[in-house]
This record gives structure tokens, C-alpha cells and sequence, in this order.
């Protein structure tokens, strides 16, 4: 049983102003650059043998579906990651709090790393099947894919039905196992942010302004994507279905998902490793970006609701 003391830490409002701060911080960043996200997908997606830029494919999806198909799935997107970012961001700043005992000399980079894992393993368990019916309501409607994708998913939640309904409970957890080991994304983004938060507010007094959250949110976030984006890839790429894997015959009613080994082999063996980078430059700029705008918007938040509580 949890002590009182460390109760009311894992239940504190700062937690709940942390968690409420990180999802509009996340929903504000993806809503201005959801655009690049669309392309990271779509070249996610993209067999062997076409290379394309970002702009070329801005420019073809823009000139071959619209310029609204750029956000298309935005609404779902923006509901599954309020939920993510909350259980995230309050999962995080509770055991931190449990952690250093609120103590600021407690905390360090490592401690950080660990703590990260902890967040986005409960963060997985529980928002993943959002994010399987995401995956496929953005493909909606573009060339390739099935017909089935198209007619049932036209909303999350309908989305979620549909795969409870034909792939059972365990579908909706589809890809758990790539996204497990990516909750070393996360965990090495926070490590990296609040180290060099903490340097640079040492540094600077304890003072920090928009622009320095903004460029460490980058940095930080630059460098655990390229290092975890082999894994993402394969996510990617696991969640959806393509018409090609929809239209096969299965002896089965519910077809079979290739493991995250096989599809790296597979990758490797058609793509070669650049293979297994494929959309990194889209991913890259659209991850970063976005992750700087957040945790610029997430400080400014959660530090004006702190201003107006201290004052009353």
C-alpha cells in the first residue's frame, strides 16, 4: 500500500498541471505541423524502389486529393494524443515526484531515463489501440489501400469497434511489442529535455525564456528519433493494412500481423538499410518541430497556471 505522503505526491495538482499543460502543448504542436506527419506516413509507407522529397509529396497529395487531405484523420489524431500526452506527462511527474521525494538534487539523467520507460510502458498499454485505428483512418481513401479500411473507418471510435469486431481485443494492441521498445523514444526525449534543462537553467541563473525551451525540445527530440526511427518504421508499417495484405486469401478469419522481426528482415532484404529510414528526413522535421513547439507551449502553460496559483 502507498504511504500517505507518497499518495498525495502521485495525487498532487502540480502532477494534474503538468499532465492538463503536455496534452495542449502536444495538441497545439501536431495541429500546426500535421501536414509533415502526413507525409512521414505516407513515405513510411511507400514500397522499394520510389524515392521522394517531402515537397514532392506536399505537392501531390495537395494537387492529387486536395489540399484538405493534408489533415486528413487530424480530429482523431488530436484525441488520441490529448489522452496519450496526459497519461504521459502525469505518469512521469508522479514518479518523479515519488522518486526525488520533491527534492530537486534528487533528479539526474539516468533517474530520468528510467522513470521515462516506466511513463511510456503505461503509457503503451493503455493508448495503443488508439493509435492502431489512427494509423488507418489517415490512410483512408489513398490509392492503396483496402477497400475495407475506407468503408469502416470513419471514426475512432467506430474504428475501434470494427477491429474488436473482426481482429478481436488482441488487434486493437497491434504493434504493442515495436511500440514497447519504443518507449525508449520518449524516455531518451525527457532524459535529454530535463538534462539540458537543468544545465541551462544552472546556467542561466534558473531563468529560461520560449526560444531555449523551444531549441532543447528540438535538440532532444532530434536525437531520440533518429536514434529509435528503424523501430518506428516497422510500427508503422504493422498497423496498417495495405490492399495488396487485404485482398490475399487467409485460411484464416483474421489475418496474421508479420512479427517486428520478420518485417525488419523483410525490409533489409528489399530495401536494403536505407530501407529501414525510409521517410527519416519527414519524420525528422516533423518530429522536431513538433516537439519544440510543445514543450515551449507546455513550460508557458504550466507556468502560468503555477503564477495564478500562487497568487490566490
Amino acid at each position: 500500500m502507498v504511504a500517505p505522503s507518497k499518495l498525495s505526491q502521485v495525487l498532487s495538482y502540480q502532477n494534474f498541471v503538468h499532465a492538463v499543460s503536455g496534452a495542449a502543448g502536444g495538441c497545439i504542436a501536431m495541429s500546426t505541423f500535421y501536414p509533415l506527419d502526413t507525409v512521414r506516413s505516407r513515405l513510411q509507407l511507400e514500397e522499394a524502389g520510389k524515392v521522394r522529397s517531402t515537397k514532392q509529396v506536399i505537392k501531390e497529395i495537395v494537387l492529387g486529393e486536395g489540399f484538405q487531405s493534408l489533415y486528413r484523420g487530424l480530429g482523431p489524431v488530436l484525441q488520441s494524443l490529448c489522452i496519450s500526452n496526459f497519461v504521459y506527462f502525469y505518469t512521469f511527474h508522479a514518479l518523479k515526484a515519488v522518486a526525488s521525494g520533491g527534492s530537486p538534487a534528487q533528479h539526474s539523467a539516468l533517474k530520468d531515463l528510467l522513470l521515462g520507460s516506466i511513463a511510456g510502458i503505461i503509457n503503451v498499454l493503455t493508448t495503443t489501440p488508439f493509435w492502431v485505428v489512427n494509423t488507418r483512418l489517415r490512410m483512408r481513401n489513398v490509392p492503396g489501400t483496402s477497400d475495407e479500411v475506407n468503408k469502416h473507418y470513419k471514426s475512432l471510435l467506430e474504428g475501434l469497434k470494427y477491429v474488436a469486431k473482426t481482429e478481436g481485443i488482441a488487434g486493437l494492441w497491434s504493434g504493442t511489442i515495436p511500440s514497447l521498445m519504443l518507449v525508449s523514444n520518449p524516455a531518451l526525449q525527457f532524459m535529454m529535455y530535463e538534462l539540458l534543462k537543468r544545465n541551462l537553467m544552472r546556467f542561466n541563473g534558473g531563468e529560461m525564456g520560449s526560444l531555449s525551451f523551444f531549441f532543447i525540445g528540438a535538440i532532444a527530440k532530434a536525437f531520440a528519433t533518429v536514434l529509435t526511427y528503424p523501430l518506428q518504421l516497422v510500427q508503422t508499417k504493422q498497423r496498417h493494412r495495405s490492399k495488396e495484405a487485404e485482398t490475399k486469401p487467409s485460411t484464416s478469419s483474421k489475418a496474421k500481423t508479420p512479427s517486428t522481426l520478420e518485417l525488419m528482415i523483410s525490409i533489409l532484404q528489399h530495401q536494403g538499410i536505407r530501407g529501414l529510414f525510409r521517410g527519416l528526413e519527414a519524420k525528422i522535421l516533423q518530429t522536431v518541430l513538433t516537439a519544440a513547439l510543445m514543450f515551449m507551449a507546455y513550460e508557458k502553460i504550466a507556468g502560468t497556471v503555477g503564477m495564478l496559483l500562487k497568487r490566490n
